[in-house]
């Protein structure tokens, strides 16, 4: 505000003011610098005035205003975006605009992120939720004793105990008589402490697992300010930073980076490495950064995402359920309990009989039943000794030592697979695993190591070794792996085994090449420019480089990828010799025998093609940005396979020969799943195939009479799904069996907690010093 009092008064902006002396007081030149200076003075307030008024607000480049409304769920259907990021449709996601009008309309700035503010968070926390999933309140250790009074043999014994004490201070006197019943209740409370105290640390163990992932850091942008934040600080509309060895903390769409690829096999079960980017912008919670950095927009979080469902369905595990040994327990106790009552029944009725008859004497040879004349007193006496002779046989009977010994073993038990770095959730587990009739498993990582390797080559007809190729298609074969991959080698100078980046399938490649061809990649790249790279699809299934040689300018173009894709833009194939032959329709189809024969051999099959071009083809070929696609020479084929685990043939036979059966749940086709449950014993060469093998989306079909008819047939399950896997958990539950799980992943979250048993093993937890293992049973 600007105020001005002439003639000796006060000229003032924003409450400052200045005073003066009036004009009589002041000497003419003074006169002069004073209304020159008020004039000044005067002008720049009012200028400053003008500005504040006309002016929009100068904001610091680091910071964005987001004027975020109070009710964002009346602008976002939370139920779309999550369906966006799970079902991968591009369609989809073009309809809405792109991934730019998502942000839009989650009032997200994709440079600046988020505002950021308490405000900001605490009002998108209310529409869309925490980045949290549902878990149970921390147990006491007064919870688990609780517990250990809800054991049926432990309310039995109790009430045994009572029984005995009463009666035996009724009997023999408080100095005496507290001996049996007091023993007892004793023993019980060493058992419920001893219990209580194991199921607690246990407890407390998992426990601190659970604060390793708390403790996981990620890279956001805020206000336009880029810090660090807890994973479970993350809110829909947050842009984050991704990079090698993150795990993906919510669903989201991709913004940019460079060559980002996730394993999706936490989530789907499948070992390939999918390649994210604008053209498939989709990311899952759960799953892992393998290579490249990106930046993401989060659409989804905590229990709106598929990853939050399935670790909040591990927590709501009935604890009431009881196991199969605690069942055939609990009947062998009610059994003998059941006679222990029919004979003090018996004798009550006996003794009861022998005393109002009069057979009954005392000490000095007396009836002690003389009708009428009895006192009211000694026939009460009389009757109390009747009943605490029946319950005492009752007592004696039931066997109160069996859960005592039980929870023992137990404890027992577990320290001993404690020691063998198996972790046990649940002491029930461990008499339950002895009772498993069927074992359902997963192949990725469970049945096989998920690690690719290449185990046959096949140079023109027939397959080759390394030191039978002639030295003009070695050199062929090794620029079109080293110069057609986005991925790397890295020689260690320890002196360390060679490391290869990038998904299963090029590392089994460039594995293959370095070790058994003698590849130089770095060598090879020095002696060749890149001209053009057309960039693996997943439609085409295929990649493709056009390559200048510096040593004589030739241009090359190679291709690799699927090896039915590769076979079809083919002419002509080199032999072992180095000898160029035609490919005509009959050799097409040899060749298509061949690659048919090792993917029923769980082979995934890759082929190399090469040409050499003009300079006149590669400028057209640059011009229309695309690589020639026919007239190829096929250089080779190569099968790469996830090879089994160590000992797991073994390991199924010694189960099916205990009588239990193992069944393979897979995502694979069926011509691999079959070829691996083959591999690993699961089926035999003389089985019956009728039925052994069905696909998930088969077997959803089947009526539920048909599902429990077939399901103990079923050996392996293909192109299967997490659902088809949870269904046939239930439909074996059903039938009677005893049902174990075994899992690695996410996905596998609620077999896990649906079956009698769950194994869940090399779980990681990534914290700042790298991962950990460890394998429970719950």
């Amino acid at each position: 505000m600007l105020t001005m009092i002439r003639d000796g008064a006060t000229v003032g902006r924003g409450g400052n003011a200045l005073e003066h002396h009036t004009p009589s007081q002041l000497s003419v030149p003074n006169k002069r610098w004073h209304s020159a200076f008020v004039y000044i003075y005067c002008s720049r307030a009012l200028l400053s005035v003008f500005k504040d008024n006309s002016l929009p607000d100068k904001k610091d480049a680091s910071f964005v205003d987001v004027d975020l409304k109070p009710d964002i769920k009346s602008n976002v259907d939370q139920a779309t975006l999550t369906k966006l990021v799970e079902e991968k449709k591009i369609e989809s996601l073009q309809n809405i605009g792109g991934v730019s009008k998502v942000a839009s309309t989650l009032e997200t700035n994709v440079e600046y992120g988020i505002q950021g503010d308490v405000e900001d968070i605490a009002r998108r926390h209310e529409a869309f939720g925490p980045n949290k999933y549902k878990t149970p309140p921390t147990k006491s250790f007064f919870h688990f004793v609780v517990e250990e009074f809800k054991d049926h043999s432990i309310l039995i014994n109790l009430g045994s105990a009572a029984s005995s004490l009463a009666f035996g201070i009724k009997e023999n006197g408080i100095k005496q008589g507290w001996y049996d019943g007091g023993s007892i209740f004793v023993a019980l409370f060493l058992v419920i402490v001893v219990s209580a105290i194991f199921h607690f640390r246990q407890n407390r163990q998992f426990d601190k697992l659970t604060e390793v992932s708390n403790k996981i850091q990620i890279d956001a942008v805020r206000a336009g300010r880029r810090q660090q934040i807890s994973i479970f600080e993350i809110v829909v509309g947050d842009v984050i930073f991704l990079k090698i060895g993150d795990q993906v903390p919510a669903d989201g769409l991709f913004l940019d980076g460079h060559s980002l690829q996730v394993d999706e096999s936490s989530m789907t079960g499948e070992s390939d490495r999918v390649k994210v980017n604008c053209s498939h912008p989709f990311l899952l919670s759960g799953t892992k950064v393998i290579d490249g950095n990106a930046r993401m927009l989060v659409t989804s979080v905590g229990m709106n995402t598929k990853w939050g469902e399935m670790m909040s369905s591990i927590s709501k595990r009935n604890t009431n359920h009881q196991t199969p040994l605690q069942t055939r327990l609990k009947e062998l106790t009610s059994s003998i309990g059941k006679l222990g009552l029919v004979v003090a029944f018996h004798v009550l009725i006996i003794l009861f009989y022998r005393y109002f008859t009069g057979n009954i004497k005392d000490e000095n040879g007396n009836k002690e039943f003389n009708g009428s004349t009895t006192k009211v007193y000694d026939i009460l006496n009389a009757v109390v000794g009747i009943l605490a002779a029946a319950i005492t046989i009752v007592e004696v009977v039931t066997p109160k030592g069996f859960p005592m010994a039980v929870k023992l073993t137990q404890i027992y038990s577990t320290k001993k697979m404690m020691a063998d770095q198996a972790m046990v959730r649940k002491l029930s587990a461990c008499e339950t695993i002895g009772s498993i009739t069927t074992i359902c498993t997963d192949k990725t990582g469970t049945l096989t190591r998920n690690k690719m390797k290449v185990t046959k080559f096949w140079l023109g007809k027939a397959p080759t070794t390394y030191t039978s190729i002639a030295p003009y298609i070695l050199e062929l074969l090794q620029e079109g792996v080293a110069l057609n991959t986005t991925d790397s080698v890295y020689w260690p100078t320890s002196g360390s085994e060679i490391e290869f980046s990038g998904s299963p399938t090029e590392q089994a490649i460039l594995s293959w090449a370095v070790l058994e061809l003698n590849m130089k990649m770095e060598q090879l790249k020095q002696s060749c420019k890149i001209l053009y790279v057309e960039a693996f699809n997943s439609q085409k299934k295929r990649s493709g480089v056009i390559t200048r040689r510096k040593i004589d300018n030739t241009i090359h173009v190679h291709w690799k990828g699927d090896a039915e894709m590769i076979l079809k833009m083919c002419s002509s194939y080199y032999d072992a010799s180095g000898i160029m032959k035609d490919l005509d329709d009959s050799e097409k189809l040899k060749f298509e025998q061949r690659i048919q024969g090792m993917a029923a051999s769980s082979l995934r099959c890759i082929a190399f093609a090469h040409k050499k071009i003009s300079e006149e083809d590669q400028e057209h070929d640059m011009e229309q940005k695309k690589i020639e696609e026919d007239s190829l020479t096929l250089l080779g084929l190569v099968g790469i396979k996830d090879p089994c685990r160590l000992g797991v043939k073994k390991a199924v036979e010694d189960c099916q020969n205990a009588g239990v059966n193992i069944k393979m749940i897979t995502g694979d086709n069926v011509f691999t799943a079959k070829a691996i449950a083959t591999e690993c014993g699961i089926l035999r060469f003389d089985q019956d195939m009728s039925g052994a093998v069905v696909e998930g989306i088969e077997f959803r079909k089947y009526t539920p009479e048909e599902r429990m008819e077939k399901v103990d047939k079923i050996c392996v399950l293909a192109r299967s799904s997490t659902f088809d896997k949870l269904l046939m958990v239930k439909c074996l539950k059903q039938k009677g069996h005893v049902v174990a799980v075994t899992g690695h992943c996410t996905n596998d979250s609620p077999a896990l907690k649906e079956a009698d048993v769950g194994l869940y093993g090399n779980s990681r937890h990534r914290g700042d010093k790298g991962e950990f293992k460890y394998c429970h049973f719950g």
